[in-house]
């Protein structure tokens, strides 16, 4: 068992939706005005691990800076009126604690307050120095630069860089992962350096390619986590992808899918009437649905979330759905014939890690 504070924020949403991947159970610890001494000491008793990931970074100086120290000592209190404590605090720090400015002295502040019950306790503290996060689901105007770039795209709008500077950049997934398994101080991050123009550059090439229905190059992991990040933007819609039908003589011709550069794979199912497969979801592969016969309903829910989008499919019709990453997702024959569908996944399936957790979609 895990307790996370802050675990309803956009890290803690990630981190939560790896921890349901790897099979870990999560409690959340609330801090702040929410926060109750005792139920968040009972749900310390159970953890192994706690996970520190509640703060302030908006508000005024006092804000952040009595915000960031009151979540520590609201912590700090928990741990304290527990039955048994963990054996690992994990503190998702800032690779601007201790620049100056207020937040970066009042991250350090809160750290030191940690650091020093852990050393008292006999508990192991692993501080972990975060960058620019991003990924999907991000607050436009409120996460990062990226979940700016990408809403005001995704709405067909046309960003500007105000501030050229180079930016250290994190996908919260690895954020995640890291955090769920760190056991070293300071540990190493998969990060990666790029300038702001740079980012803009690249996600305006990803939603031009993106928008004609094609697939940008995906090439790197730092590719894919853009475009999924991108994507995530364009969920609620859930916007079929159209295919225009050539007919002639000889039968019927459907081109479903163009990749620009990176691996891929395809394959297809035929499923008998009232069968659904599915029912799970994936951290990073992007996957394409394309119903060539019979009628299908198709069923998306956002992990740790109750909202489900459904969209009705049909090979009379042909359109492809994009699985997004990190929802949970089915197929179902909803028509009185075999249904014969066609997969499109950005890797070549690896039996050992698969990218594929079981997780229904109702």
């Amino acid at each position: 068992m895990i307790s996370v504070t802050g675990g309803h924020g956009f890290l803690g949403w990630h981190l939560r939706a790896a921890a349901l991947a790897a099979g870990i159970p999560t409690t959340a610890i609330a801090l702040g005005d929410g926060f109750d001494l005792a139920r968040a000491s009972h749900g310390i008793a159970a953890s192994d691990r706690v996970i520190h990931l509640a703060g302030v970074n908006r508000g005024d100086d006092d804000e952040v800076r009595s915000g960031n120290r009151l979540m520590a000592e609201q912590l700090i209190a928990a741990l304290e009126g527990a039955s048994s404590v963990p054996s690992v605090l994990v503190y998702a720090n800032s690779t601007q604690a201790g620049n100056g400015t207020v937040y970066g002295e009042t991250k350090a502040d809160a750290g030191q307050l940690l650091r020093r019950w852990c050393a008292d306790r006999g508990v192991m503290f692993v501080d972990v120095l975060l960058p620019n996060l991003f990924g999907e689901h991000g607050r436009p105007h409120y996460n990062s630069v990226t979940a700016t770039f990408c809403s005001l795209l995704a709405k067909g709008e046309s960003p500007s860089v105000v501030a050229d500077k180079q930016l250290t950049m994190l996908h919260a997934q690895d954020a995640a992962d890291v955090l769920l398994l760190a056991d070293v101080e300071h540990p190493a991050l998969p990060s990666f350096g790029l300038s702001v123009s740079e980012l803009l550059d690249r996600l305006r090439s990803i939603s031009s390619v993106y928008r004609t229905g094609e697939i940008p190059a995906l090439s790197s992991n730092l590719d894919i986590d853009l475009f999924n990040t991108y994507r995530s933007f364009l969920t609620e819609e859930l916007r079929p992808i159209a295919h225009r039908r050539h007919v002639d003589a000889r039968g019927d011709f459907v081109e479903v899918i163009r990749s620009h550069g990176g691996t891929g794979q395809a394959s297809y199912s035929t499923t008998v009437p009232g069968i659904t497969r599915g029912d799970h979801f994936h951290r990073r592969k992007v996957e394409r649905f394309t119903v060539i016969d019979g009628t299908a309903r198709i069923s998306l829910r956002r992990v740790l979330t109750d909202k489900i989008v459904d969209v009705v499919v049909s090979g009379e019709d042909p359109v492809s759905i994009d699985m997004p990453a990190l929802w949970s997702h089915s197929i179902t024959n909803i028509g009185d014939s075999t249904l014969r569908t066609l997969f499109w996944t950005n890797d070549i399936f690896d039996p050992d890690h698969p990218d594929t957790y079981a997780e229904a979609v109702r």
